[in-house]
């Protein structure tokens, strides 16, 4: 068998799909950004702010992220375990299926159908497509892995089962309601014991979608890309069971100082700071594999997009720890701070890494070069730049926001109103938007280099092709 011939054109056609959705979330993301300093540009009710921040992150997590995690764990499944997917007829109408559930759930977002759980809003007929999607996308994986050739298991395959067994795990659990219309349900938990496994479900959601499959990316297209292998595959090994291990007593830590009982709140910052290990035994194995070939960050336009993907990564799991920190965590839950950390770790770490595995992917597909290295390389610095003054100014802007809530007079009344801490935010939201701006800029031109690439060149076949005349014959 042509290693991952088979499936070509199913990685192409999520790859692409995943783009399109990068697209059209960042693009409502930066009117929501707009919205922020023009409020005439709220016009209620579609395109009012409630509505289209959840079509935003819905079509970021979903649309995105996990198109792009389709397409890579295809392709590593075939590659890691020298087999064809189990069911290429399956993943053929699950890309189908994903596309058009993408389109609805976008849909009924806008519409106002919202179950109110955030990261989980979607109305219970999506669910049910949903768990559909992710059924199709286990068989594929599981069945791959009982049929493969190469019996030994690299560390990608750990973080990709781990992110089939745990999202569907926590999914199902947290989605659990009684309908009581087609457009309309309610959670089986209710008051405390809703909000824990909402959160519950929150932040393995961040593992299971953010981190395993983004991990398994990083630890598979960084040696291949540089031809250097892995610094130390007993760390990986390691750094995978911690996580699985750490990240399942994390969530309460969004609810500090909250009804919730003290007890899970200290169990859940305890294993938040445990973390810190595991992750960062994933950035120094990153590190040290490229020790001693530093080079190649400037002979080689992905490495930059791997390495400082992971430093993203590193940052992303010091802040969130130390976030959960209950002194930290008064003075800076609800303000912009918790934006900046989510939006580090979705524009630096996850699309940085996922947009350097589909550049990769995609010249091995096509069997040709990418379209423009000056154009990976332009696509790089946009976002970096954009990324960069769209965090960093949301931390300021939290901190100064956070002390402004608590700053008080010597009689002990409160220095500001809300609306002197609103006005603030204004030159921070102006900054980020034109972060965004350039952010948007830069995945515009990763999205026609990738699409430049992903032709076949005149005259010539693509290797799907050529293994498609091969089995025919």
């Amino acid at each position: 068998m042509a290693n991952g011939a088979r499936s070509d054109s199913i990685v192409r056609g999520f790859a692409l799909s995943s783009v399109f959705w990068l697209l059209v979330g960042l693009g409502i993301g930066l009117w929501l950004a707009a919205e922020m300093i023009y409020p005439a540009l709220n016009l209620a009710p579609w395109l009012a702010f409630g509505r289209l921040r959840v079509v935003h992150t819905n079509g970021l997590i979903f649309g995105f992220t996990l198109a792009g995690i389709f397409a890579c764990s295809f392709y590593m499944l075939e590659k890691l375990t020298r087999t064809p997917l189990a069911f290429p007829g399956l993943a053929k109408a699950q890309l189908w299926l994903f596309n058009i559930a993408i389109a609805l759930a976008a849909l009924s977002l806008f519409a106002g159908l919202n179950t109110s759980k955030e990261y989980s809003e979607l109305e219970w007929p999506l669910d049910i497509v949903v768990v559909a999607l992710w059924v199709m996308f286990a068989a594929n994986v599981m069945g791959t892995l009982v049929k493969r050739r190469e019996k030994q298991m690299y560390v990608s395959l750990w973080f990709i089962v781990g992110c089939v067994v745990t999202v569907a795990v926590v999914y199902i659990l947290n989605n659990l309601a009684v309908p009581v219309s087609l457009t309309k349900s309610y959670s089986v938990y209710a008051g405390v014991n809703d909000a824990n496994v909402q959160w519950w479900f929150g932040h393995n959601a961040v593992a299971s979608v953010f981190t395993f499959p983004i991990l398994a990316m990083f630890y598979y297209f960084l040696p291949k890309s540089t031809g250097l292998p892995i610094y130390s595959h007993r760390l990986s090994i390691i750094a995978f069971w911690s996580l699985i291990f750490g990240y399942l007593w994390t969530g309460a830590h969004h609810l500090m100082l909250t009804p919730v009982p003290e007890w899970i709140q200290t169990v859940a910052l305890a294993f938040s700071l445990f973390l810190i290990a595991p992750s960062w035994a994933s950035v120094l194995n990153g590190f040290y594999t490229m020790n001693g070939n530093w080079d190649k960050m400037k002979s080689n336009y992905l490495v930059k997009f791997f390495i400082l993907g992971i430093t993203f990564y590193g940052l992303q799991t010091i802040q969130g720890p130390t976030q959960a920190i209950r002194a930290l965590s008064g003075h800076l839950h609800f303000t912009e701070y918790i934006p900046g950390h989510v939006h580090m770790g979705t524009m630096g770490w996850v699309t940085m890494i996922i947009s350097a595995s589909m550049y990769f992917m995609m010249t091995k597909i096509t069997g040709r070069e990418i379209h423009s290295v000056k154009l990976a390389n332009l696509h790089f610095w946009l976002i970096l730049v954009g990324q960069l003054m769209s965090t960093a100014t949301l931390w300021i802007a939290g901190i100064v926001q956070g002390a402004m809530w608590k700053a008080t007079n010597p009689d002990g009344s409160l220095m500001y109103n809300f609306l002197d801490s609103v006005a603030a935010m204004y030159p921070f939201w102006a900054v980020r938007l034109v972060g965004g701006l350039l952010y948007f800029a830069g995945i515009a031109v990763f999205a026609y280099n990738l699409y430049m690439t992903s032709r076949p060149m005149p005259g010539t076949e693509s290797p799907a092709s050529k293994a498609a005349k091969f089995q025919a014959a």
